[in-house]
């Protein structure tokens, strides 16, 4: 059906998700949805640029040519230490990515707040632009790699400060408020949300999404497909392959369980 269009990109990607075992109930195993623009530096979005949107055949940590090769240079080295292989140390979805996000809503307020021990994060580090975001994960951060949760294409509401949060104030004198947007959204949260939506259900995405669901459900997620992809990350985020049954040491145990309530999980292949 989804390939006939009878039922949306946004849709389809929530079903995969819940095929997954990713479900709203669970911080660990949030759903996880693509970035899909590049453009957040326009005054109006082309939807029928191909440039307009994020390459979705490769993972974040992949967008750009220096970044991709910095990556493979990693894992080609095995950092000392690294016990593992890996292109990436940190996930595209975890508890605090997710709260992060969220932020400005509760109950993520709350447990932003307990996941950073009990207050908000340095100003700098807090989610406030669209477009600041965009490119520390797709360009400027070798430790960052996060994609986006469902809420981006649907919930306006998570980019005002409506509950007025002291969030802080960044280096550079900004007080951290509502999240800023691109300049096609004419600061207007709804707009950001329907321009986002639509990009979604793209002609360009609506071609190109089976590419990105491989990388996160399908066949490159793990194994030589993934490594060819620039796609593995630490073992400890391969929940399923990892039978914890058999570890023995309590110490061990409890470092992979905090390791994978701290940096996400892989989901299960569908």
């Amino acid at each position: 059906p989804w390939q006939k269009r009878e039922i949306s990109n946004f849709d389809y990607l929530m079903y995969l998700n819940t095929l997954a075992g990713r479900s709203y109930n669970d911080y660990m195993q949030y759903p996880v949805f693509p970035w899909v623009l590049a453009d957040y530096h326009s005054k109006t979005l082309n939807l029928t640029n191909p440039h307009t949107f994020r390459d979705l055949s490769k993972p974040m940590g992949a967008q750009t040519v220096e970044r991709k090769r910095k990556f493979i240079q990693r894992y080609n080295e095995v950092e000392k230490n690294l016990s593992a292989r890996c292109h990436y140390c940190t996930h595209y979805s975890s508890a605090i990515i997710v709260a992060s996000y969220l932020v400005r809503l509760e109950p993520f307020t709350q447990t932003f707040c307990s996941l950073q021990g009990g207050s908000f994060d340095v100003a700098d580090r807090m989610f406030h632009s669209v477009k600041s975001t965009w490119e520390s994960a797709s360009r400027d951060n070798m430790s960052d790699v996060r994609e986006l949760v469902p809420e981006f294409f649907y919930l306006p509401e998570f980019l005002t400060n409506a509950n007025h949060f002291e969030l802080g104030c960044m280096q550079d004198g900004t007080v951290l408020g509502d999240v800023q947007l691109p300049p096609w959204a004419d600061g207007d949260p709804h707009k950001f949300i329907l321009l986002h939506r639509q990009a979604l259900e793209s002609d360009y995405v609506s071609a190109h999404l089976h590419h990105w669901i491989d990388l996160i459900f399908g066949n490159k997620q793990h194994g030589s497909a993934a490594v060819e992809a620039v796609n593995t990350y630490h073992p400890y985020f391969y929940g399923d392959k990892m039978d914890l049954n058999n570890v023995k040491d309590p110490l061990i145990k409890s470092t992979i369980l905090g390791f994978i309530s701290n940096f996400g999980q892989i989901p299960k292949q569908v």
